[in-house]
């Protein structure tokens, strides 16, 4: 009998947070702190069921009449609400006749779909990604035979943005036609988001050099409000001819497993929009043929139904002033001698994450002396914690950097 299909694979390790978030299930410590795995919970450790997706639901299942199919690009309404939600329905952009979108398997399949349409137009542009960027952009772009290479952006040191690197390593080495990926707001995994007179600069730096922006926007309103996170968005979309970015539901709507997501793309005409619009649905079809629908009915709901929608605003913002919260309370607790640095940047840096200047042996001596877990890389997530135990995370966060 000859080779067996599978006989030359190996065994691969375990997706690395993942594999702590198992750790951390398996600590039988009743002190344990999970600021590992990049989930929004409440105070009680929960993830939950927003109150205006368990109303949308109810709503949808009672009134659902079939489970056909959609469509290559998915739901009409569900793209029309998010373009409207992340731009503003006054955007010029909205009626340009210039954009392009599908619906999207979460902000994942968006980014997915987005880079090989990136690779389809410009096989050779390379994409230059932030160090430190999302674990996940890399092998999700890359996959597409598209380049990666990586530009400045955050300073272990002084735990915010190296701005002026950033710019300087762009105008040196990136070539007119690649694209620049920048997390909208939120930045995963360090909090450190760049302002809005960055931005005013940024946009025009990037056109006047040919560079396509590729805004990636996971954490929209979980920020420092609705208009303060799609800033950066909505002024690359005023000002630029060409723009690809995508959106996820996953983090403010809680739809993690629905996975809900949307990819936008701007053109130069409405012409080219069109064609782009018949790329989009052509691309789903080789990957996954058709997006999920259920989630995405959740969000068209929510988005064009006025009362659920004002309802999800005001959770969403329950959520953003928690988190708030907490990173005011742990920067508190951090303001002693040693730690006056890091306290500042806790307050500076935005949404559920934070990274920490903490080496991978000392993010070990946390799991195992402190039960307190966070990545080799020192990043935290913020909504794992709670009033009850920042005083302690605080406490063992002194203990090992001192």
């Amino acid at each position: 009998m000859g080779a067996a299909m599978f006989d030359h694979l190996d065994s691969l390790p375990p997706d690395a947070i993942i594999a702590m978030m198992q750790q951390a299930q398996a600590d039988g410590r009743a002190h344990k702190v999970d600021l590992g795995v990049g989930v929004y919970k409440d105070a009680t450790g929960a993830v939950p069921i927003m109150r205006a997706v368990k109303a949308a639901e109810q709503r949808i299942l009672a009134e659902e009449k079939t489970k056909s199919y959609v469509g290559t690009t998915g739901r009409a309404g569900f793209r029309d609400h998010v373009l409207d939600l992340v731009l503003g329905a006054d955007h010029p952009a909205c009626a340009s006749g210039r954009l392009a979108s599908s619906q999207a398997a979460g902000g994942s399949g968006a980014l997915r779909i987005g880079a090989q349409l990136a690779f389809s137009a410009t096989p050779n542009a390379t994409v230059w990604v932030s160090t430190p960027t999302w674990a996940n952009h890399v092998p999700l772009i890359g996959s597409t035979g598209l380049r990666l290479k990586s530009y400045p952006y955050y300073n272990r040191q002084t735990l915010g943005v190296d701005y002026e690197d950033m710019l300087a390593h762009l105008d040196a080495h990136a070539e007119a036609g690649d694209l620049v990926l920048l997390h909208g707001c939120c930045h995963n995994p360090t909090g450190a988001d760049l302002s809005p007179q960055q931005w005013d600069r940024l946009v025009p730096f990037l056109n006047d050099r040919g560079l396509v922006h590729f805004i990636d926007l996971a954490y929209l309103g979980l920020g420092r409000g609705l208009d303060e996170d799609r800033y950066g968005l909505r002024l690359a979309a005023r000002d630029c001819p060409e723009l690809i970015f995508t959106v996820s539901a996953s983090k403010n709507f809680g739809l993690y497993k629905e996975r809900v997501g949307l990819l936008g793309v701007l053109c130069k005409t409405p012409e080219q929009a069109g064609v782009v619009q018949s790329q989009l649905g052509a691309i789903q079809r080789t990957l996954i043929s058709m997006p999920p629908d259920h989630g995405a009915q959740i969000v068209e709901r929510i988005l064009g139904d006025g009362e659920l929608k004002r309802d999800w605003l005001d959770e969403l913002a329950e959520m953003r002033e928690r988190m708030r919260g907490l990173r005011r309370m742990l920067s508190d607790a951090l303001d002693v001698q040693g730690g006056e640095h890091i306290a500042r940047a806790v307050t500076d840096q935005n949404g559920m994450f934070s990274m920490l200047p903490v080496t991978p042996q000392q993010a070990e001596r946390l799991r195992d002396d402190h039960a307190i877990y966070m990545t080799d890389s020192g990043r935290i997530n913020i909504a794992g914690a709670n009033a009850g135990n920042i005083p302690r995370v605080a406490e063992a966060l002194l203990d090992v950097l001192s």
